[in-house]
């Protein structure tokens, strides 16, 4: 076995590409993940990406790019799912100070924001009503970890039937490897795996698309 033979068997072959307006969603860059004095905090990785998330987002809210924004928090260890990571089971509490979001990336006057209480940010929350209130038909993922809730929030957007893109230094994981891993299996089957750079462009297309259809 190798990977030729996903490819050879049509894994990837056809691109998901854009549609008509983007919306960001922005999973997990809480300071339990960014803040290196927490258990779970300062991964390289993880910083980088939010480093890039908010060059993203500074462009995405410029243009009026809807943004939804969590973390993961709980009232107590009653109230969560069976998490088998103790730092989760210690820190991620509403009254814990590295619950909150990370305000390099965070606008609260301009983004959605939700606490999920599962890996994906769509699991019992709002955000693909707001969506579809913006008339959103692409979705953009960027935060953390890319093997747990990037990879659950992607498939659950391919899910709603969305076009996904996953720009790959725009999420982060603990280690390099699990990241790359995820990244190869979700761009051969649900999204498109892309970066930095080729996501700016294609806000800077949508809103130039965007600005000639008001004047017209």
């Amino acid at each position: 076995m190798s990977e030729d033979d996903y490819k050879n068997r049509s894994y990837g072959e056809i691109p998901v590409g854009t549609g008509f307006k983007p919306g960001i969603v922005v999973v997990d860059f809480q300071l339990g993940f960014t803040d290196p004095q927490y258990p779970l905090g300062g991964a390289p990785l993880v910083m980088r990406a939010l480093e890039n998330t908010e060059k993203l987002l500074e462009v995405a809210r410029r243009y009026g790019v809807p943004v939804a924004n969590c973390n993961t928090a709980y009232m107590n260890e009653r109230e969560m799912p069976y998490w088998k990571i103790t730092a989760v089971r210690e820190t991620f509490r509403h009254d814990h100070p590295s619950a909150a979001i990370d305000p390099r990336i965070y606008d609260p006057a301009y983004d959605l924001t939700v606490c999920k209480k599962a890996p994906s940010i769509f699991f019992s929350t709002d955000v693909a009503d707001f969506f579809t209130k913006e008339r959103v038909d692409t979705v953009i993922i960027t935060g953390c970890n890319t093997s747990g809730c990037i990879r659950a929030s992607s498939i659950d957007s391919f899910s709603h039937k969305y076009r996904t893109l996953v720009p790959e230094d725009c999420v982060g994981d603990i280690e390099e490897q699990p990241h790359r891993d995820n990244l190869r299996d979700l761009g051969r089957r649900y999204v498109d795996v892309t970066n930095l750079a080729d996501t700016l462009a294609y806000l800077e297309r949508w809103h130039a698309a965007e600005t000639a259809s008001e004047t017209a």
